[in-house]
């Protein structure tokens, strides 16, 4: 696990490099950004993947976390613009390429967030880095509540619990009540 908040500079450009690589990416127009990116990094936050392009008139760095989608605009000469969209908010992200360039579309339950004038090879490495993110967010939501379910399906409090409940609702009697109890407290 890299760690982003306490690299060097040549530790994070090393890294920067390995994942523009990966994604296709030049960091040309988005070097501020990059520089700018950890202090908004959480403790421990991994960047998965990042692009740029064009959104709302200005050049963006998208940057995919294992946590959320982190939007960064530096300005030119002073101010930083941020929109961060935690990943188990989006609904939805696609992408379409031209000859050179391409645009990713970003969407949340709020508005959907179109990048335009990306670097055509990046266009399909970002979605599908995005997809991965959000089906391995889903797999772990899953396994939580799966581990919840069978954690609460074996505590015997909650069992004796229930079974009070259907006892004082006149569901059971006390004698189906006593027998069912003994069961619990024995297994």
């Amino acid at each position: 696990m890299f760690d982003f908040k306490n690299a060097s500079k040549d530790e994070l450009q090393n890294e920067y490099n390995r994942i523009a690589k990966e994604m296709g990416d030049d960091q040309f127009f988005t070097k501020k950004e990059l520089h700018y990116l950890p202090q908004v990094l959480r403790e421990g936050e991994q960047v998965l993947g990042f692009s740029s392009g064009l959104m709302d008139g200005s050049t963006w760095l998208i940057t995919l976390t294992d946590k959320r989608i982190i939007f960064l605009d530096k300005g030119m000469i002073y101010g930083m613009k941020q929109e961060i969209i935690p990943l188990n908010r989006v609904n939805a992200v696609s992408g379409s390429t031209g000859i050179f360039f391409g645009k990713i579309i970003i969407t949340d339950g709020a508005k959907s967030r179109k990048i335009e004038n990306v670097w055509k090879k990046t266009v399909k490495n970002f979605t599908n880095k995005v997809q991965e993110a959000l089906e391995t967010l889903e797999q772990v939501k899953n396994n939580t509540q799966s581990q919840q379910t069978s954690k609460s399906d074996d505590d015997p409090y909650e069992k004796l619990e229930k079974l009070a409940s259907l006892k004082d609702r006149g569901i059971i009697t006390d004698e189906e009540f006593a027998i069912e109890k003994k069961k619990i407290l024995c297994s």
